[in-house]
């Protein structure tokens, strides 16, 4: 079997990706969480699939193709937990990391809501406060009652200060001090690159700010369910790599 009844994948999909294949300058760009890795309890065990180091590298050895990671964990965690080495470009904290860290008074603003929120998220059993370079974030998907889940959820949402972006996510609110967002940073990427065409997957809230910002002769894929305003769907980790893999046999 060859094509799409090879690779398990949408046959409107297989074609978008034909279709792309010949298009150069090529940016190739995924979330990280719940894509390229499945998403854990605790952040720092969630390491790539089998097999998606091989296909990244794979597609960034294609002459004009750049492959991306963009994520809202800080660069320098998302390669420390990914083990990902390669001639990738790195896009952290939902795109507030992209040319250079955080200014001083950027990263005090992050202290101090850090500050604040800590006692909230420590009054919760199963809550954690995670401080990344441009933003905080509060996790709940090990808090076992759910009405104790949204209720610090609230919480940390009522202290938020009307100048910080919200960001929530699948059992997690993120506050950041910066307007970044991952669809301003693709955008902005593919402009540098003088990309022709940009394919995009993502799993969260946050990746349809990346959905909406791209074109209508971009390919953008959502992973799992709800609704989305990306142009496909698979549904899990899995067909991601599938997706990739063949996209990556297409331009080889």
């Amino acid at each position: 079997m060859t094509g799409a009844a090879a690779t398990g994948l949408p046959a409107e999909l297989d074609r978008a990706l034909a279709e792309l294949a010949g298009r150069r300058p090529l940016l190739v760009a995924s979330d990280y969480d719940g894509v390229l890795a499945r998403l854990r309890d605790v952040p720092s065990a969630a390491v790539p699939e089998p097999g998606v180091a091989e296909v990244l590298a794979r597609l960034a050895a294609v002459d004009g193709v750049t492959v991306a990671l963009v994520s809202g964990r800080g660069v320098t965690d998302l390669q420390t937990t990914s083990g990902l080495t390669g001639p990738y470009r790195w896009v952290g904290s939902h795109g507030a990391e992209f040319d250079g860290p955080l200014t001083r008074e950027l990263a005090d603003r992050r202290d101090s809501l850090a500050g604040l929120l800590g006692p909230v998220v420590a009054a919760t059993s199963g809550a954690r406060l995670e401080v990344k370079p441009a933003s905080v974030a509060v996790h709940v998907r090990q808090v076992r009652d759910p009405d104790a889940a949204t209720a610090v959820l609230e919480r940390a949402r009522s202290l938020a200060d009307s100048s910080l972006t919200m960001k929530p996510g699948k059992d997690v609110l993120e506050l950041a001090v910066t307007d970044a967002d991952k669809g301003s940073a693709l955008l902005r990427l593919a402009a540098e690159l003088g990309a022709a065409a940009t394919v995009y997957l993502g799993d969260d809230l946050t990746d349809e700010d990346g959905f909406r910002a791209l074109g209508a002769s971009d390919v953008t894929i959502k992973i799992g369910d709800g609704e989305t305003a990306a142009h496909h769907r698979v549904p899990d980790p899995a067909g991601a790599l599938a997706l990739l893999a063949r996209l990556a046999d297409l331009l080889g």
